[in-house]
């Protein structure tokens, strides 16, 4: 609806309330845009509001992760901090304690009884049954802090343990997975931007063809062209955010390797060969090894994300292969030079815009502009002029 009242050539004025013809003629608009699946606009269109119902940046999406997962855990949290169990009942209450680090820890499944025992183990090796009396007199708010730095030491003991080749064989191998899924994702979105490129630098190319020779492309739709060039663009804009995405993720991970490396061997170091170990020296560490795990079971949850929002994405640019096939847009481009942008900016450094031929266009230079670099540049930096005049998306 907004891209139909927005378009000029439909006459809308934004400014004033719509009559009851201006509603019919609207929603007959709407009706035969949405009806012509072989406009790209449509296209456009549908992959502009999925990418805006879907997409999170990092920050969001791991917020939501852990509301759902407090989401999950709060009846079990619930059932051990207001219990007030008998001396018969505390048993009861530690094995909820122990589901509770499993469940939290999102490292293994509860229904694996070597994984239970495995948890149960290390529970006890840092919180014994007996400490249940003094942990029962705690404050709702000390319980909840108490179960989740239990947790975090219990994660962090299992990790030490699979290191050391003593347990761990639910526990996935998370960087190994990252560091060859995070290239293989890159590498796609990667592959997928470049054919955005060929195919805007190729429409854009043949749309100057076009304006210089009409009576060479007479069946050539320049609409539909100039509406797959939008798409394509729009395409090659959203495939960056995620490329830009995938980027931080893989230097995430690059930097939770080497601290989880070291903070693993700083804790090797303090083990081994000791008779006593004071427990300010490894709890620490557990703790350490926990929290950089569970930044390695975020980037696994982004990566995911990323995967899915790539895949989902491709279907609406798949119209450009329907209207304009690879062995037809070769036969048209014949003897069409084909510029990149870089290539086109190249050609253009230096060239300044002369003022006086634009009477009703004001022009702003980065060095008589005060605080340019801090304007906000609409159309990700194309030429608003060649978009208004031509339906071009040049560089600039």
């Amino acid at each position: 609806v907004k891209a139909v009242v927005l378009d000029p050539r439909n006459d809308f004025n934004v400014d004033q309330t719509l009559t009851k013809k201006d509603v019919q003629n609207l929603t007959q608009l709407c009706v035969t845009r949405l009806l012509d699946t072989t406009n790209p606009s449509l296209s456009t269109i549908k992959m502009q509001v999925y990418f805006d119902m879907n997409y999170a940046n990092r920050a969001e999406l791991l917020s939501e992760q852990h509301r759902v997962l407090e989401g999950r855990l709060a009846p079990v949290v619930r059932d051990i901090t207001e219990s007030r169990p008998h001396v018969q009942e505390i048993e009861s209450v530690y094995q909820t304690i122990v589901s509770y680090v499993l469940l939290s820890s999102g490292l293994g499944s509860p229904t694996d009884i070597e994984v239970v025992r495995e948890v149960t183990a290390g529970l006890q090796s840092v919180f014994p049954q007996r400490e249940m009396i003094t942990f029962i007199s705690l404050s709702k708010k000390n319980k909840e802090q108490q179960l989740k730095n239990l947790a975090k030491l219990v994660t962090g003991i299992r990790l030490y343990n699979k290191e050391c080749g003593k347990g761990g064989s639910s526990i996935d191998d998370l960087p190994a997975i990252l560091n060859e899924s995070i290239p293989s994702a890159t590498q796609t979105v990667d592959e997928r931007l470049n054919t955005c490129h060929r195919l805007a630098h190729q429409y854009t190319a043949l749309l100057e063809s076009m304006q210089e020779d009409q009576h060479r492309y007479a069946q050539l739709s320049s609409f539909k062209l100039k509406e797959a060039l939008f798409n394509v663009r729009q395409y090659e804009a959203f495939l960056c955010i995620l490329l830009s995405d995938a980027i931080t993720s893989a230097q995430e991970v690059e930097n939770l390797n080497v601290q989880f490396a070291a903070t693993m061997e700083q804790l090797k170091n303090t083990v081994q060969n000791k008779v006593s170990i004071d427990t300010k020296d490894v709890f620490p560490l557990f703790v350490a090894l926990s929290n950089l795990w569970s930044g390695f079971q975020n980037e696994i949850l982004l990566l995911s994300f990323l995967t899915n929002m790539t895949n989902n994405l491709q279907q609406f640019s798949e119209i450009q292969s329907q209207l304009f096939p690879e062995e037809v847009l070769t036969s048209l481009l014949e003897g069409v030079t084909v510029k990149s942008d870089e290539e086109r900016i190249r050609e253009t450094m230096g060239t300044r815009v002369n003022v006086s031929d634009f009477k009703n266009q004001e022009w702003l230079f980065p060095e008589t502009t005060d605080n340019f670099d801090q304007l906000l540049i609409q159309y990700h930096g194309f030429c608003a002029h060649a978009i208004g005049v031509k339906g071009l998306t040049l560089p600039g």
